[in-house]
């Protein structure tokens, strides 16, 4: 057992094991399922209330911007209710499901709700006007509070129950569906999709080739691959489980995801200032070669505000910078999460399982394959499946004005309070050490894919279809 997991007591380790150890137990009886069907309830919910012309804006809250402490005290006094009634849905989601998983509901509980108290004050203070230039979004603050705690303190283990890093991605990467129709895929554009599918394929071989050639295990190298490709911590969690990488591998991967994330928020707003970058360019290099969301908005907001105080001397709007970084990594490399799952999930199953020195030794089987599958990446897909549905009658400027701002926003609101509960759950079961415990060989064929990542993002943000993204910058 590594260093990440060491201290958990018994019945917190299996919740940030690899994903779909228990894929045989049931439609209600292990946590894939009841990420699903916690997430999709939100969002049935949520559609319900907005088929109906009301809203779950009121239950969706998050702390309004504040320049001065005393307005954020009166922000905070004046929506109490809201967020204890955000408190007991979350409680009862969470706490129904694992009550039902039997874990100790006594000990979760409480813990849930430090969790969530530290979380709103998180949430507070990335509401400060002055965050963004610091780059304090609410999921990275979370993480480097949790870092921080946890390699000074030595948490009490009834705490660690609540730090259910997985069920809270899980759930969070349901939600994440539900802002992400499949019309926004041809709303894009070719452009977009297709700079998303190279990066997506060629960042995944070269840490996945490197790292088979440094002597990482396979799976290792396939958990590495996909971090970096797609989506970070989900992209990693989802594919350990479709692999059956070993626990240390999955938490390994995160925790490289996490450092070269944090890394890249200083150094692609300087490099793209250096550089001379369009606001539409520079938002569409760093959704290129970012590897967490909370990490890539937080770069792409530093940048948007440089270019606001530079007075004209970055050309393209300000908020092009976000607009675009959303484009190419929330819309197109996120959706890959469902595609390398199956793929990858199909791959360990038929030849990495079923071969041993290219000789066959047991016969693939296709319910395997589905046992594998993260079933939190099916409510990801229907998730999405049902807004594109809805949005298939929406022009995208109608979208953004209707749907957006009453269905997609409150949900997007609610998706990342669940991360930050993850975020903050990973910082408070990371020990820094665990890398150096593992070798270089990972980091060094996560940092090759980071090489490429950059230098191809930039080749084709910047020079390939400059014309394209600075279009959408001046749009």
């Amino acid at each position: 057992m590594n260093e990440l997991t060491r201290d958990l007591p018994q019945d917190v380790r299996p919740s940030i094991s690899t994903t779909n150890r228990t894929a045989r137990g049931g439609l209600f009886f292990n946590e894939d399922w009841w990420s699903v069907w916690i997430g999709l309830l939100v969002v049935v919910v949520a559609w319900v209330l907005f088929a109906s012309g009301g809203s779950i804006k009121w239950l969706a809250t998050a702390p309004a911007k504040w320049s001065s402490l005393s307005q954020a005290g009166q922000d905070l006094v004046a929506h109490l209710p809201n967020y204890a009634a955000l408190f007991v849905v979350f409680a009862a989601l969470f706490g129904g499901a694992l009550y039902v998983l039997k874990q100790r509901l006594a000990h979760f509980l409480p813990a849930f709700l430090i969790l969530f108290v530290v979380s709103l004050l998180i949430f507070q203070t990335a509401a400060w006007s002055q965050a963004s230039h610091y780059n304090l979004e609410a999921p990275l603050l979370a993480l480097l509070l949790g870092l921080l705690v946890s390699n000074l303190v030595r948490l009490p283990e009834w705490f660690q129950v609540g730090l259910r890093v997985e069920f809270y991605i899980k759930v969070g990467i349901v939600l994440l569906g539900a802002t992400l129709p499949f019309t926004l895929l041809v709303w894009a554009g070719p452009v977009a999709v297709g700079q998303a599918t190279v990066v997506s394929l060629l960042t995944f071989f070269v840490i996945f080739l490197v790292g088979k050639a440094l002597g990482l295990d396979r799976r290792f190298a396939a958990v590495l691959g996909v971090g970096g490709a797609v989506c970070g911590v989900s992209a990693a969690i989802a594919i350990a489980g479709a692999v059956r990488a070993r626990r240390e591998q999955a938490s390994v991967a995160i925790t490289l995801v996490i450092l070269w994330a944090i890394v890249m928020i200083f150094v692609l707003p300087f490099a793209s200032h250096a550089l001379g970058l369009s606001t539409g360019v520079a938002g569409a290099w760093i959704g290129t070669s970012e590897f967490a969301d909370a990490a890539g908005i937080a770069a792409a907001q530093t940048y948007g505000d440089i270019a606001r105080h530079a007075g004209g001397a970055i050309a393209g709007a300000p908020d092009a910078a976000v607009q675009n970084f959303t484009l190419m990594k929330v819309v197109g490399r996120d959706i890959w999460i469902g595609i390398w799952a199956f793929s990858l999930a199909w791959v360990a199953t038929t030849r990495w399982d079923a071969l041993e020195d290219g000789v066959q030794v047991k016969k693939a089987d296709a319910r395997e394959i589905w046992a594998r599958f993260p079933k939190f990446v099916l409510g990801f897909l229907l998730a999405s499946a049902l807004i594109t549905w809805l949005a298939s009658s929406y022009s995208l400027a109608d979208y953004r004005k209707i749907v957006t701002p009453e269905l997609v926003a409150p949900i997007s609101a609610l998706r990342t309070w669940v991360f930050t509960f993850c975020f903050l759950s990973i910082g408070l079961t990371t020990r820094l050490r665990s890398l150096s415990a593992t070798g270089w060989k990972p980091f060094l064929a996560f940092t090759a894919g980071v090489v490429v990542n950059v230098i191809v993002g930039y080749v084709m943000s910047a020079h390939v279809f400059a014309t394209y993204w600075d279009s959408l910058g001046h749009g």
